[in-house]
């Protein structure tokens, strides 16, 4: 591809066309060994899917004795989620617009620490002043990670 992009599409495709699933799967093949900008597309993506499937694709493991309970961590769930397959990063933070208050099914798991800000204005109206105040927010943050200091 002529400008280096990698593309990664997430969700259950199953449920897309098939004209549009056939080439989903083509431009991330043609795009898998680019090592330049990455388009990360979520296209029916769902986090209550993502979790189902790699809870079903552990539990095949399970019976089929390729895994044994014992070993099911949180490392071994995480590596069956689609986000994984893309080695896609633990989001930091996580701007949401149109003044819904909720994630909406994205990213459930990898939200777990994400900082969350809402902002009461459509995405459309978002702009570079809005970015500033939202990461100057995020500056302002004590992270923890599910710690608590007492």
């Amino acid at each position: 591809m002529r400008e280096d992009l990698r593309i990664s599409v997430l969700g259950n495709r199953s449920q897309l066309p098939e004209s549009l699933q056939n080439p989903i799967s083509s431009s991330e093949e043609l795009a898998k060994s680019n090592k330049g900008m990455r388009l990360i597309v979520a296209c029916n993506y769902s986090g209550r899917y993502d979790i189902t499937q790699a809870t079903k694709s552990i539990a095949t493991k399970v019976r089929n004795r390729v895994l044994q309970v014992e070993d099911i961590n949180e490392s071994l769930f995480k590596q069956h989620l689609q986000t994984n397959e893309i080695q896609f990063p633990k989001p930091d933070l996580l701007i949401r617009t149109s003044s819904e208050l909720r994630v909406s099914n994205f990213m459930l798991w990898q939200l777990a620490y994400t900082e969350l800000l809402f902002f009461d204005k459509l995405f459309p109206d978002f702009d570079e002043a809005d970015l500033v105040e939202g990461l100057t927010a995020f500056q302002r943050r004590q992270r923890r990670f599910g710690g608590h200091k007492y």
